[in-house]
């Protein structure tokens, strides 16, 4: 295993993510991925949809790279509207298990104006540790 998820003695566990994560080995750092195909389309303007093609993408940088999901540490969401995002919470929670799996993964999620491309809902950005 390259990494351990961190709970402080007497804190309740979080719901689908980890407070900290120790690790050691190769680091990667994935940019920001977006809900569009390889092609740089988009399949959809549904929120859950692009969050699992985001996801894929992850997991395709990942793949290319020798990882596999489990060796991701570190998740940032940064999401256009918290109230879309939280509305498909069971859907993107579905996709989530689907594509990634593991919740030991410290994430954190922000609400953007906007990003980059302006269909986007959603971009996702990583940090893994693969093993040496």
């Amino acid at each position: 295993m390259t990494h351990e998820a961190i709970l402080p003695e007497g804190w309740k566990r979080p719901r689908g993510y980890a407070n900290g994560v120790a690790a050691r080995g190769r680091t990667l750092f994935i940019a920001g991925m977006i809900g569009w195909d390889a092609e740089e389309k988009f399949a959809s303007d549904d929120f859950a949809q692009q969050a699992r093609q985001a996801l894929q993408n992850v997991a395709a940088v990942l793949q290319a790279a020798g990882g596999k999901p489990q060796d991701i540490v570190r998740m940032t969401w940064y999401v256009t509207d918290k109230r879309e995002y939280l509305a498909a919470g069971k859907e993107v929670g579905r996709a989530f298990r689907e594509v990634i799996g593991c919740y030991d993964i410290a994430m954190t999620a922000v609400e953007v104006r906007s990003l980059i491309e302006d269909r986007a809902k959603v971009e996702i950005e990583v940090t893994a540790v693969l093993p040496d």
